[in-house]
């Protein structure tokens, strides 16, 4: 038995099949930006800090004659988004439905996706961590309103990131109205702004709820770090005749190791 609780909840496995099988299709599109950083782990619940290499000197030891050093460490932060489901939903999904009301969930997965791409993106004062946005030392560049200039803001962006000896590919974070303005939009010759943008990056462009404007990082590695605890998981918190309480839970940190990797775009 773990922390989760799992075996606790009156949930079948083909319940626990469903509800972790929406809970992957929600999330997976959502988490954009871990799919343009380091990432690595999960390394558990129990892992409770990431070793940031630095120390300070400690002014005294306990015994003479020795010298101390203290270690530095970014502890890792926890995030949970509560949800429900009914017991007679449930109970049609041990029936074989697959149309079973998750809505809840979906809504928790849409919450916690937006807040780790916050804290990744643009950063999370409260838990310690800087976000890319954030520590970049480089001027933002204005999008504008035309979806069709985007081309030529991005490769300004990429122009600056080479000019830094910051070498691609590079990804670009998008927030959904951005990422469905570009799709749409084609330029003069008919080329989808989207291809035009790929050709540019030579990475992915990523739909990023939760990003303010657009984002371009490289993806030459080493540069942002996400260290991930226990990964996104369901667990049990309580039950009562008409639902079962769950939730979704997170531990992870986020660090900055190289500032001038990213450019940010405002609208």
């Amino acid at each position: 038995m773990n922390h989760l609780l799992r075996s606790h909840a009156p949930i079948t496995e083909k319940g626990w099949e469903q509800i972790d099988e929406e809970g992957r299709q929600r999330l997976i599109p959502a988490l954009a930006a871990r799919k343009l950083v380091d990432f690595s782990g999960p390394l558990g619940w129990n892992h409770s800090a990431s070793n940031l290499g630095r120390t300070t000197a400690v002014e005294a030891s306990p015994v003479e004659g020795l010298t101390a050093r203290k270690r530095h460490v970014l502890p890792l932060a926890e995030l949970r988004a509560a949800f429900a489901v009914s017991r007679d939903e449930l109970l049609d999904a041990d029936r074989g439905a697959r149309d079973v009301d998750l809505a809840e969930l979906d809504q928790a997965a849409a919450r916690i996706a937006q807040a780790e791409n916050i804290a990744v993106l643009h950063g999370w004062a409260g838990a310690g961590m800087k976000g890319i946005t954030d520590a970049s030392p480089h001027p933002p560049i204005s999008l504008g309103e035309r979806y069709a200039d985007y081309p030529g803001h991005v490769a300004r962006a990429v122009e600056l990131l080479l000019a830094e000896g910051v070498s691609g590919p590079y990804g670009l974070a998008l927030g959904p109205q951005g990422y469905t303005g570009v799709v749409e939009t084609t330029e003069h010759g008919g080329l989808v702004v989207f291809d035009h943008l790929r050709q540019i990056l030579g990475g992915p462009i990523v739909w990023a709820p939760g990003v303010r404007g657009a984002v371009v990082i490289s993806l030459r590695g080493g540069d942002f770090l996400f260290e991930s605890g226990q990964d996104l998981s369901i667990g049990y918190d309580r039950h009562d005749e008409g639902s079962v309480y769950l939730y979704l839970e997170e531990s992870f940190s986020f660090r900055v190791a190289s500032a001038e990797a990213a450019v940010a775009l405002y609208s």
